[in-house]
């Protein structure tokens, strides 16, 4: 793959209207002699000009880009003058500015572009590969009224006011084409009932995050993956000069470097619980640390020991799928093992030479991992921040793809929720989990999990006012409705998790192995 093309800054605007048969959007079809998405029907918008405004608010440029384009190619005018919103009959005068340069129409009639009318909606930017890649800000309106608008018949052949069920209809009959990025806004705001609402809604919403496609290598060819896709984060993080010559396998037994510090190497024990098997990392240049050394598989032990010299052996914590190689390991290598020393019924074989204390940073021959002590998947749980690059090694803390059991009596669901919002205030890049891909985005899946949590245990709570008085196995298949019947088994220990928090907090009571709720503690 040849050496992908800077993107070029882009705006894009949806203006949303009532219509009578509920809220429409404008939508241009562009013409099939463009060299970009020719003959696909999207929403107003190109590329940024040096006259588009700027200011310390990077977003003016875009918004400005936003508006221009809209009147270039619809010509519909969103702008302001001294008293407001100009009139449609005044729009209908200022057609005669539709090829001229816009900052000429803003200077002569004395016009603004209205940025508080422009709601910043999403960013999109194109996959490797295209022959021309655009970085766009879409931004969603209201429209203006009585602007009914014309395509240019230059980029765009035809427009339309559509509601986005219609045009998702008319999509998939194969009568319009509509490129990824519009299918997902369109999906999207067929649930606004109203113009008004959707904006309203769309204001309220977080800083759009960042879609940009990425293509990766694997045993089914080169495919391409966007942010929903599990595999997207890591080839981001492993191929930032978007070669597409990542990897999106997880292959047991073949290392896979992640970044300039970090190797991951997966052991051959997938299962249920393990995924597609332990993630064993190797961090460092010359001397390595190893982070959880996994089950004690020979094959796996000898494949760690092939990737350099190591020095340091770290477990996360001591279930038999993360620490019992580290004695083998330490017999090759004369490596210092470190962590916390194993909980009875866990791995006795685990004896640390040294146990980090919570926040001691262990300096490794050219990085630094911060040692942050988070139980409540196992008591003895310890996740490692590589602070030069904000790497978390979370062991079971935090797991790709799914939620992690908490079995008491070791595991503690109070103490897990805690130690997941203690990992709110640490600075974080990436995820590197026990199991699975490279998590992005850390802090949104941290709140995911805490939301995640929070709402089984309203679930809980609703069961048991259902029931009045129940047991454990009354209450388990009503709490893990949404979740198959071949892992209520393991869904009852995290069951049991919550109602062991629901009665420390006072919320419920234990009694012959019932458990009933405290009315006081849980009104409303």
């Amino acid at each position: 793959m040849k050496a992908p093309l800077t993107p070029r800054p882009a705006a894009s605007l949806i203006l949303l209207r009532d219509g009578a048969a509920g809220m429409e959007v404008l939508m241009m079809q562009r013409a099939k002699s463009s060299a970009f998405l020719g003959g696909a029907y999207v929403f107003p918008g190109g590329a940024l000009d040096a006259d588009d405004e700027a200011s310390d608010d990077f977003l003016q440029q875009y918004r400005h880009a936003a508006v221009r384009e809209c009147f270039e190619e619809s010509g519909i005018l969103l702008l302001d003058d001294a008293a407001g919103p100009i009139t449609p009959l005044r729009a209908k005068t200022l057609l005669r500015y539709r090829k001229e340069p816009f900052g000429e129409l803003l200077k002569k009639e004395k016009l603004r572009v209205p940025h508080y009318a422009l709601a910043y909606y999403a960013h999109w930017i194109t996959a490797p590969g295209a022959s021309r890649r655009f970085d766009a800000r879409f931004f969603a309106a209201l429209a203006p009224e009585d602007q009914e608008g014309s395509h240019d018949e230059a980029e765009a052949v035809h427009q339309v006011w559509i509601t986005p069920v219609e045009a998702l209809a008319r999509g998939e009959r194969g009568e319009i084409d509509l490129v990824f990025a519009t299918k997902a806004t369109l999906s999207d705001l067929k649930g606004f009932a109203s113009a008004a609402q959707a904006l309203r809604e769309i204001r309220a919403r977080p800083e759009p995050e960042t879609n940009r496609a990425c293509w990766a290598q694997g045993k089914d060819g080169r495919k391409l993956f966007r942010r929903a896709d599990p595999q997207y984060f890591e080839i981001h993080w492993s191929d930032p000069q978007e070669t597409g010559a990542s990897n999106y396998d997880l292959v047991a037994g073949a290392p896979k470097r992640l970044d300039r510090w970090v190797t991951r190497l997966i052991a051959p024990n997938p299962g249920m619980m393990t995924g597609p098997g332990t993630n064993t990392y190797a961090v460092g240049e010359k001397d390595l640390a190893v982070i959880d050394p996994g089950p004690d598989i020979a094959s796996h032990i000898e494949k760690i020991a092939g990737l350099g010299k190591i020095r340091w052996i770290l477990c996360t914590h001591t279930h038999m799928d993360h620490s019992p190689a580290a004695a083998a390991l330490k017999a090759a290598t004369g490596a210092e093992v470190l962590g916390r020393p194993a909980p009875e019924g866990q791995d006795a074989s685990f004896k640390p030479d040294r146990v980090p204390a919570d926040g001691e940073r262990l300096e490794l021959a050219g990085v630094t991992l911060r040692a942050v002590h988070t139980p409540g998947h196992a008591s003895n749980h310890l996740c490692y921040l590589l602070e030069e690059t904000k790497m978390l090694f979370t062991g079971d803390h935090v797991m790709q793809g799914s939620t992690v059991v908490i079995n008491p009596p070791d595991g503690d669901m109070r103490a897990y929720l805690d130690s997941l919002e203690k990992l709110l205030a640490e600075d974080l890049a990436i995820i590197a989990p026990g199991h699975g891909y490279l998590i992005g985005a850390p802090h949104q899946e941290i709140r995911r999990l805490l939301a995640h949590r929070m709402a089984r245990e309203k679930k809980v709570i609703a069961s048991m006012k259902k029931l009045e008085t129940a047991s454990l196995e009354e209450l388990l298949p009503l709490v893990y409705d949404d979740v198959p019947q071949r892992v209520h088994r393991w869904a009852a220990r995290s069951l049991t998790a919550h109602l062991d928090k629901l009665v420390a907090d006072g919320a419920a009571r234990l009694s012959g192995g019932r458990y009933t709720l405290v009315k006081s503690r849980t009104a409303g």
